[in-house]
């Protein structure tokens, strides 16, 4: 993103270092390209992974993501390898204000999936399909990408960031021992506080906020369970206890939040080194050295490519559609079949949740009623009744 890429050093890089660096620098953007283009297209081919309202701010972001090792990294490697910029001052403001409205993009998108979840786990099922509404859903992630502008081409083109710090940044900008000239993105104290707190620290406080409430409401959930669990449980042991199901469903849904908080673990250890060092900078003089500003640039980048690899291993469905897409549909990674078919359900209240009472027809022609299914209040789980 925020990019103070000072390569003005006369010596370069070694051969050996220079292929080292080509070489992780490829896996990066490879490994971002591909990860992100298999959440897009498994979301696309899934239609049980098209159900569940978060995927289109995954998929937003997978794309937000892909264009970051598209349109942003390459020509940052090619910085980075040369020691130089050649492609002018003019595209060196383009590029620069890609990276900021990409990566800057990429976060909130992590914001807005955070707040979807709070509102599916913590709040009633009518609460959340008030809030979101297809077009609540739609304004949010206009937003994840309109807002990013605020702070990338519109203050960047009109060098905004760049007032009372001209002279500096025409000293970095070229390198006297070996003519070369460089693209160099520093930011005045204005700019960096205002930039760091939209793009970083407010979706970051949000975020804390939401997979705190979250956590909070599945360990009531998980009571409360506990507590129907023993109410319901049958007197004769040799019966099929009735809960197992919703006890299935409740670490499923456990499960899911705490990879969510994994995602945004991973986003913190990646974009905090950066943003703090963002915000000191100005006031130490910018004196940070330009390879700690590399490092933490490309600490960042890398995030864009963990989050399909955090979806591959920790979410089963994700997994599964991954698998049939590398398999070429292989039909054993697909769904069981359904033994049966449920028809609509009725729900009812205890305690302050919503339960689900199931009917199940199955294939033999004989009609059994499935054991009560208390399910928490997570409206897609109550959409999936319907």
């Amino acid at each position: 993103m925020l990019e103070n890429m000072i390569f003005y050093s006369s010596e370069g890089f070694g051969v050996a270092e220079k292929i080292i660096l080509i070489t992780f620098i490829s896996a990066v953007i490879l490994m971002t390209i591909l990860g992100n283009l298999l959440v897009m297209v498994a979301v696309c081919r899934d239609r049980q992974l098209r159900k569940i309202k978060t995927n289109y701010f995954i998929v937003s972001l997978a794309f937000a993501d892909l264009l970051v090792s598209v349109l942003v990294m390459p020509f940052g490697a090619i910085e980075l390898v040369q020691n130089k910029w050649i492609y002018g001052e003019m595209f060196c403001l383009v590029r620069t204000s890609l990276d900021v409205l990409l990566t800057t993009a990429s976060i909130l998108h992590l914001c807005c999936i955070s707040l979807d979840r709070y509102y599916a786990i913590c709040c009633q099922p009518l609460v959340y399909r008030n809030k979101m509404t297809p077009l609540r859903i739609a304004l949010m992630l206009s937003g994840c990408w309109i807002i990013p502008t605020f702070i990338s081409f519109l203050p960047i083109m009109q060098g905004w960031n760049s007032i009372g710090i001209l002279d500096l940044i025409e000293k970095r900008k070229y390198s006297k021992d070996s003519n070369a000239t460089y693209c160099i993105f520093m930011v005045n104290k204005p700019y960096a506080i205002t930039c760091s707190v939209v793009a970083f620290y407010i979706p970051f406080f949000l975020m804390v906020l939401a997979y705190y409430r979250i956590y909070v409401t599945a360990r009531e959930h998980a009571r409360q369970i506990g507590v129907l669990q023993r109410a319901g449980a049958p007197a004769d042991h040799r019966h099929h206890h009735p809960d197992q199901h919703t006890t299935h469903r409740m670490k499923t849904e456990t499960k899911a939040a705490k990879t969510l908080c994994i995602i945004m673990g991973c986003f913190c250890l990646c974009w905090a080194p950066f943003f703090i060092t963002n915000v000191i900078d100005p006031f130490i003089n910018y004196s940070v050295p330009g390879q700690l500003w590399t490092a933490f640039l490309w600490l960042g980048y890398i995030n864009s490519g963990l989050n399909p690899f955090l979806y591959a291993f920790l979410n089963k469905s994700f997994r599964r559609a991954f698998l049939i897409i590398l398999c070429c549909g292989d039909e054993k990674y697909r769904r069981p079949s359904i033994l049966g078919q449920t028809v609509p359900c009725s729900t009812t209240t205890i305690n302050g949740s919503t339960h689900v009472l199931r009917y199940t027809v199955l294939y033999n022609g004989h009609h059994h009623e499935q054991d009560r299914l208390p399910i928490h209040n997570d409206a897609e789980s109550q959409e999936s009744c319907f």
